[in-house]
């Protein structure tokens, strides 16, 4: 059955299958050469060629030919992410930014307009608020898309794509999908989601209407802290050209071990999501019932502005609000700083969707400043919420509070 699961993901009578054991059985199967039951690791960067090669197409992803073009790793894992995307395919490459430099860069040319969130990845705002109308004339408007009115009176006859990112990087800003996808193709424009604070196991953004769904794997997806890689979940015309462009030309490829760790890491998203969930509320929670705590962001909050959006938008009955939460405290910047040096369970670094909690301060000067909530310009913290005991995070929390003094 594993190897029709590769591409189905559907059993014997034809039922749909559930989300945790697609993770576990999409993009496996058995090795035809040593009856391993898992996909190895081929990390081969050429293959054999047939007898006559003089009519092959050497910028083909379709065949086994060289590692640049796709391999064996990078294919089982996007069969597995298109399934639990829900979208006709999917292409990985080397990173998260990867991935959403080979949208951009695939779906908008010069003198195309792209509106996009006005809080998003760095890497994102950088390209398309500097690099690309900079370098190749592409158009760009900045808009606060949690109030979607902002991006229809964006919209330009030009405007070819409409960019979100929900919940935003790093104030937990919220997006409307469904109204945005509206907006965009009565505009003729495609609507790109970056659903990376998600998961396809909280939010299904192609199910919402979304064209391109964006994933950085580094994130949720691997879980583990140990690999890079993006995903663009999407119609197989656009990922044809994707491939053509990013990954055969530009050389935007992921590895095969890299490949083959999230491959390995997605096993148990499933069972890692609704931990992070079930934390991460918890923790929100108790922080806003603290009077250290000045201001608390996450949308599984009922305080929270958005929440009622992002609740309509789950996709499942046992998904939530992610695992990545802000906050700030009723102190000055060595304050903040006092309080990350004292705690012992939660650790001060960037990413998210690591096993264990991460945390980071980031202060009043950040080059997006002038787009945040005005809360978070004294200074705030991205808390992303791991897998320890959930009552280890609030003792950690409680703790450091007591020994910075605040």
């Amino acid at each position: 059955m594993t190897s029709d699961l590769v591409h189905h993901g559907e059993s014997f009578d034809g039922t749909p299958l559930g989300f945790a054991t697609k993770s576990i059985h999409l993009g496996n199967g058995v090795d035809a050469e040593t009856g391993a039951i898992r996909r190895p690791i081929t990390l081969a960067n050429a293959y054999a060629l047939p007898y006559d090669p003089s009519d092959i197409n050497w910028s083909s992803s379709d065949t086994n030919l060289y590692a640049r073009n796709g391999h064996p790793n990078q294919r089982y894992l996007e069969a597995k992410l298109a399934n639990l995307e829900n979208t006709e395919d999917a292409v990985v490459l080397a990173s998260g930014v990867a991935a959403l430099a080979a949208t951009f860069t695939t779906v908008l040319n010069r003198g195309d307009h792209a509106v996009f969130s006005d809080t998003t990845y760095v890497a994102a705002y950088r390209l398309l608020n500097q690099i690309l109308p900079e370098k190749y004339g592409i158009e760009t408007s900045i808009v606060d898309s949690s109030d979607a009115r902002n991006i229809a009176n964006a919209i330009r006859p030009n405007t070819k794509l409409v960019h979100i990112e929900t919940p935003a990087n790093p104030t937990l800003k919220v997006t409307d999908i469904e109204a945005a996808a509206t907006i965009a193709h009565d505009a003729g424009a495609l609507l790109s989601v970056d659903n990376t604070f998600n998961s396809p196991f909280n939010v299904r953004p192609a199910d919402l209407g979304a064209d391109i769904v964006i994933e950085s794997l580094t994130k949720y997806i691997n879980g583990h802290g140990d690999a890079l890689g993006g995903v663009i979940a999407t119609r197989k015309e656009v990922t044809d050209q994707i491939r053509f462009t990013y990954q055969v030309n530009y050389g935007g490829v992921i590895s095969p071990f890299n490949a083959w760790l999230i491959n390995r890491g997605s096993v148990t998203l499933p069972l890692r999501i609704k931990q992070h969930n079930a934390s991460a509320l918890a923790v929100a929670k108790h922080l806003e019932s603290l009077s250290q705590v000045r201001f608390v962001a996450y949308p599984g909050l009922q305080s929270h502005s958005h929440h009622e959006v992002a609740a309509r938008q789950i996709a499942r009955s046992d998904a939530g609000f992610g695992g990545v939460l802000a906050f700030g405290l009723d102190t000055d910047h060595d304050g903040h700083n006092r309080f990350v040096s004292k705690l012992s369970v939660i650790t001060s670094a960037v990413s998210l969707g690591h096993d264990e909690s991460l945390i980071v301060f980031l202060g009043e000067d950040d080059e997006r400043q002038y787009l945040y909530p005005q809360e978070f310009h004294r200074g705030f913290f991205r808390l992303a919420v791991g897998l320890e005991d959930t009552d280890d995070l609030i003792r950690d929390i409680d703790h450091a509070l007591a020994e910075a003094e605040l």
